[in-house]
């Protein structure tokens, strides 16, 4: 096993199992949900690319792709660069609108809707407007009928 194998592996195991109740999800697509909402953005983007490489090329591919963007944008945010956050808000949001409304038990229309409010606050400029209160969650829908 390679060191960011490890590294993830470790990732995986510290998760709250709690979070991971919902066995019809692949548990790096449930991990990264966990880590986003916690605030963990880097940890997040990590469990998530795990299983975007394994998927690449597949009809995901894009998708995981977004989400990762999405989680970098907002480490840019924690790093104060205001710049790549918004430039990878605009890829993520370019992946994402290549799907349905609702995919992989997530409503894509939200997460759209997210990237919208966050790129009109970088456009308005007044500096980095993450914070602790600000902070974003995702929610994932139910478990299929």
């Amino acid at each position: 096993m390679s060191g960011k194998a490890e590294k993830i592996a470790a990732r995986m195991a510290g998760l709250d199992r709690r979070g991971m109740d919902r066995p019809w999800l692949d548990p790096h697509y449930a991990g990264y949900f966990e880590y986003f909402n916690r605030g963990l953005f880097y940890e997040a983007h990590d469990v998530l690319e795990q299983l975007w490489l394994a998927e690449r090329g597949g009809g995901n591919d894009l998708f995981y792709k977004g989400l990762i963007q999405l989680a970098g944008a907002f480490v840019h945010l924690r790093k104060d660069r205001v710049g790549p956050a918004a430039a990878l808000f605009k890829l993520a949001r370019a992946n994402l609108m290549k799907y349905p409304p609702e995919h992989e038990h997530l409503d894509v229309r939200k997460v759209l809707a997210l990237i919208a409010r966050w790129l009109a606050k970088l456009e308005e400029g007044g500096g980095n407007p993450l914070t602790a209160e600000t902070r974003p969650v995702l929610a994932l829908l139910e478990a299929p009928g």
